[in-house]
């Protein structure tokens, strides 16, 4: 297997066949980052919102900060989560480095700098439009944020989906804290990197398509969404109920 076509071919018959080394591989990567995303989604939406409404000494200076962990380098993610898990870390009594959870840990704390930004900015550029509305009405901040938020949920799809594309696709982090135990915590990007190096160009390249798959059904998904959104923009949407009502 010395050629590109060779190698090409046999990745597609190990596509084709649902390899089980392939596929157990393709599932566990789908599951951690899967599990990431939501709770990063979660932590990150609630962030947002309140960012994205709130005034307040040092908002600058949060946001700076915020959108310089949008460049947080993984393998830095990955060792401040490796000195935090392991045995003589504060986190050490958990037991979970070289798991599933140290892997998701890590995920989660890429994926929440970029839902929080963009869902920071998504809310406040609704509130510009809406909020001095909402805040004569009675909304209080907290309110205010989630109500826009959820007027907006349609823009807020693409963050669930620009987060996952963001955590599947990562390698240095889930590499220092997983480990690329066989059968355990190998997931696609690190088994690419392994196989790479072992000459198993099949195996890897394969892995490769089927990760090329995920963030091209990921993009595709995102720009349905948004031309949803695009076809949506003229119906009344709750916000726009309330004050309609008002």
């Amino acid at each position: 297997m010395n050629t590109f076509t060779d190698s090409a071919r046999t990745a597609l018959a190990l596509i084709s066949s649902f390899d089980a080394t392939l596929w157990t591989i393709v599932g566990r990567s789908l599951a951690v980052s899967g599990t990431a995303c939501l709770i990063g989604y979660g932590i990150g939406l609630l962030a947002g919102a309140g960012l994205g409404v709130a005034r307040f000494r040092g908002r600058g200076v949060v946001l700076t900060v915020l959108n310089t962990l949008l460049a947080l380098p993984s393998v830095v993610v990955g060792l401040l989560v490796y000195l935090l898990l392991s045995r003589s870390g504060p986190l050490g009594f958990l037991g979970w480095m070289f798991t599933f959870q140290a892997m998701v840990i890590a995920q989660v704390v890429l994926v929440v700098p970029v839902v929080t930004a963009l869902t920071r900015q998504t809310v406040e550029d609704a509130d510009v439009l809406h909020g001095e509305q909402l805040a004569s009405l009675g909304a209080g901040r907290f309110m205010r944020g989630l109500m826009l938020a959820w007027d907006e949920r349609y823009a807020l799809l693409t963050v669930l989906m620009a987060a996952f594309g963001r955590a599947v696709s990562e390698v240095g982090a889930v590499m220092i804290v997983g480990g690329n135990i066989d059968g355990f915590t190998r997931v696609m990007t690190t088994a690419i990197a392994l196989e790479t190096s072992k000459g198993d160009l099949p195996l890897a390249l394969g892995l490769g398509i089927v990760l090329l798959a995920v963030v091209l059904a990921l993009n595709a998904l995102i720009s349905l969404v948004r031309g949803w959104r695009e076809r949506v923009d003229g119906v009344v949407t709750p916000v726009t109920q309330v004050l309609a009502a008002a």
